[in-house]
């Protein structure tokens, strides 16, 4: 005779024990080495050499967020979610909405951008735009970019001053920048 018990520990048994098979030959297989010594250690080099730089990119990508926005407000006016989805696709980093909407708003505080409600779609969204001094501190933060890559490349460092690169800069804020006498030394 049956009981309920013995019903259901042979069901616990037929339908784990397929997976208990599955699990310890998946232990076996990942516990068994298909390569050479030696191509053991290119591959954890490669695999350490991947994390590095996947480290180094999220690393650039949150210090350089902000001009990241901006550059992408530049090609055409856009909404924070696609902003989100966009920097996630070009970058392989994901940002929450926690993390762009403040900047968003930051960024509008100092006048780099401005937003629009968009009532034509089927939600309202807040569609953000690169304003004229948004433009100059982009150009500006890229030129000075360019110099610090370029400064890095070369074997001797090159004198350069920024007063030239910041002159569209400083006539647009009425102010010079704090870094028109940088130079290299």
């Amino acid at each position: 005779m049956l009981t309920y018990a013995s019903i259901c520990s042979r069901y616990v048994l037929t339908f784990i024990s397929p997976f208990m098979v599955y699990k310890d030959l998946r232990q076996y297989v990942q516990k068994q080495t298909y390569c050479s010594p030696v191509e053991q250690k290119y591959k954890r080099k490669k695999d350490k050499m991947v994390n590095v730089q996947k480290e180094v990119q999220t690393k650039l990508t949150k210090g350089l967020l902000d001009l990241i926005v901006l550059q992408m407000l530049d090609s055409e006016p856009m909404h924070g979610y696609q902003i989100i989805t966009k920097i996630r696709r070009t970058f392989g980093v994901y940002f929450g909405p926690s993390t762009i909407y403040p900047l968003l708003n930051a960024l509008e505080k100092k006048e780099y951008v401005k937003s629009e409600w968009n009532m034509e779609s089927e939600r309202p969204r807040k569609v953000y735009q690169l304003t004229n001094d948004g433009r100059s501190v982009l150009n500006f933060t890229a030129n000075s970019l360019n110099i610090i890559c370029k400064n890095m490349s070369t074997e001797k460092p090159i004198g350069v001053t920024l007063e030239t690169r910041t002159a569209n800069f400083g006539a647009s804020q009425n102010k010079l920048s704090p870094f028109h006498s940088i130079s290299k030394q």
